[in-house]
């Protein structure tokens, strides 16, 4: 007679197997519906509660100093409320508490939505001072590309042309003049590279971008002095001379003036401004020193 005893346990713990792995299918799925759920119960909830019970506790988040949680209620009650009075509070706060949060292109897309929304607000001189401070606290050093840099000033230039009289407009015009500064250091180091490389062309394009569009910058000292050196490489005098007497007119007692008096006076030259220059046209239009 054939002993069975072995195949059977086998297949008892076969069959044990299936029903212990079908129960741990069943129990998979029993949590799964159950989270979703709890889920759906959780959304049900958001989605019930008053829009200003969202703004308050946004408001609550954000006066404890827990900006990112605040922003997410404020982000809530534009997308679950969007017709109501406090969904309009609720995005430009939302802009305010990404900021806080340090999360600048959040900030930058909630603040360029209010404003496209609500374009003549008293509140889009605000949204266009958050978009500007978020630009401009990622603007780098002159080494790299500026496009951060422009975009703060295109935001201020915004807030000045039409909320001239806003609470943000004075510190407004002081981040212009900011940007303008980095930009024109940006044209500088351009300038000074080709200047090095003897591409003076290229290099007066860069130094005439700061005088003529950065003229109250740290900066137009020395472009003056740097397009005195170039016109004199390429030979091309009169503009060499006027670019230095303008230097010296405006900042007689600037060490880029000494520079540029010194080369002309080594090719027996000395400062004589030309008014039909462009130099002299440019300047015309500002007051330096």
């Amino acid at each position: 007679m054939i002993d069975r005893s072995h195949f059977t346990d086998r297949v008892a713990a076969g069959r044990w197997r299936k029903r212990a792995l079908l129960g741990v299918a069943a129990l998979t799925l029993a949590i799964s519906l159950s989270a979703c759920a709890s889920k759906k119960d959780d959304e049900d909830l958001v989605e019930t509660e008053p829009a200003d019970q969202l703004y308050n506790d946004g408001l609550a988040l954000s006066n404890i100093g827990k900006y990112g949680p605040a922003a997410k209620k404020f982000e809530s009650v534009d997308r679950l409320h969007p017709y109501s009075q406090w969904a309009k509070k609720s995005l430009v706060m939302s802009a305010f508490s990404y900021y806080k949060a340090g999360a600048y292109d959040d900030a930058i897309q909630a603040a360029q939505r209010f404003v496209t929304l609500h374009p003549s607000s008293p509140d889009a001189a605000y949204a266009y001072y958050i978009m500007g401070q978020s630009y401009l606290n990622q603007m780098p050093d002159i080494t790299r590309d500026q496009a951060q840099t422009k975009k703060a000033l295109a935001a201020f230039n915004e807030i000045v042309a039409r909320f001239p009289d806003s609470e943000y407009a004075a510190d407004a015009r002081h981040k212009i003049i900011i940007t303008y500064d980095q930009l024109a250091g940006k044209e500088m180091e351009v300038g000074r590279y080709y200047l090095k490389r003897r591409n003076y062309v290229g290099a007066i394009t860069r130094f005439k971008a700061v005088v003529t569009e950065a003229q109250t910058t740290r900066h137009v000292e020395e472009a003056l002095m740097r397009l005195t050196e170039a016109y004199m490489a390429l030979g091309v005098v009169n503009e060499a001379q006027t670019a230095a007497a303008v230097l010296g007119h405006n900042f007689p007692n600037s060490p880029w003036y000494k520079d540029a008096y010194d080369l002309l006076a080594s090719g027996g030259l000395e400062p004589r401004e030309d008014q039909g220059s462009w130099i002299s046209k440019a300047l015309r239009k500002a007051k330096l020193g």
